[in-house]
């Protein structure tokens, strides 16, 4: 009897327990799927607290912000701006080009505009970037009009919406205000520019990190409609891609040969149907599978972005509304304002 007892008790103490591993080993799980729940939401957490701060510095910009304080800014900006694409249409991609480097490494801060800042010496820059000298010349017409007011990120920001107008794109309004940054960065320049072989993921997920959606991504793309590109970041596209035009690839090796080193600095139109006029003609070269870069033709290769390429190369008027909108919006990315950073009184250096 004495055993019995013992037994029946010793079965008891078993029954007993088994709920309470049951227990911790549901909250164990419950507690391991939260984590995994986080760590899931981390990249779109970083993303929506980008774009709330995006709309708390867009909140402090106003089209009307030197209406008051240098009321010539913007005609002297579009003159400079008109006079420069006159003397030389490439110069329009190019100041294009300089306020989107500039944008998506730490925000529209023209820091890379800082000799001393490390960006222009940064893989997706050295030695492509151009226009300077006419951010330059227009700072200094600006000074002569209003000392130290109006700041070098906003001149890259105005002078890239003239820059398209001049070339017969769209207009938009550019809200005004942002400061000047006191340092740049290669590191950010090397890790955020997206470089020409990325494929439709990669291009996809760069722009996402900085807020943007696939179409806006497609839009932005769009900018490609003008400038030229370097037979460095387009040999690999003509030899070995299969994406591309056979008679097209054909026409651009004998200015860019295959060897590595050899003619690496040879230019190419991104656009060879209208190479200085700001159309949508890049999207029906895509159509033709006549893009000049790796990550050109992507966004029309099969991919979820074909559709949104069919839709701008027939509607003209839909790209350049679409590409307005994303410029304002990328104008917006992260800009100093109020008491940050500084006014430049040389585009090049801090004060």
């Amino acid at each position: 009897m004495q055993l019995i007892a013992q037994h029946s008790t010793s079965i008891s103490a078993a029954e007993c327990l088994a709920p309470l591993l049951c227990v911790e080993a549901a909250i164990a799980l419950l507690l391991l799927l939260v984590v995994r729940a986080l760590l899931a939401m981390a990249s779109s957490v970083s993303v929506l607290l980008l774009l709330c701060m995006a709309a708390v510095a867009s909140a402090q910009l106003s089209p009307t912000f030197y209406d008051t304080s240098c009321p010539n800014a913007l005609s002297t900006i579009k003159s400079a701006v008109t006079a420069a694409v006159k003397k030389e249409n490439r110069m329009g991609a190019s100041l294009l080009r300089l306020h989107f480097h500039d944008c998506f490494v730490q925000g529209c801060d023209a820091s890379v505009l800082l000799d001393s800042g490390g960006e222009q010496g940064a893989i997706p820059n050295a030695g492509s970037l151009r226009g300077f000298n006419v951010i330059a010349n227009i700072k200094a017409q600006v000074e002569a009009i209003c000392k130290q007011t109006v700041s070098c990120a906003d001149i890259l920001a105005v002078a890239a919406r003239d820059s398209v107008v001049a070339l017969g794109g769209p207009s938009w309004t550019v809200p005004l205000g942002r400061r000047d940054s006191t340092s740049g960065s290669a590191a950010l320049a090397n890790s955020d520019l997206p470089p020409p072989f990325f494929n439709l993921s990669d291009l996809i997920g760069s722009f996402s990190n900085k807020g943007f959606s696939a179409t806006e991504m497609v839009a932005l793309s769009g900018a490609h409609t003008i400038g030229q590109a370097q037979c460095l970041n387009f040999r690999d596209h003509i030899y070995n891609d299969t994406n591309i035009n056979a008679g097209f690839a054909s026409s651009l090796k004998a200015n860019c040969p295959r060897p590595t080193g050899n003619g690496d600095g040879n230019l190419a139109p991104l656009d060879t149907s209208t190479p200085y006029t700001f159309d949508n003609a890049y999207y029906s070269n895509l159509l033709s599978q006549k893009g000049l870069l790796h990550s050109d033709q992507e966004l029309f290769n099969g991919g979820s972005t074909d559709n949104t390429v069919r839709n701008f190369a027939s509607n003209k008027a839909a790209f350049s509304s679409a590409f307005a909108a994303a410029m304002v919006k990328m104008a917006n990315l992260s800009p100093l304002t109020g008491s940050q950073g500084q006014i430049r009184l040389t585009c090049s250096k801090v004060n």
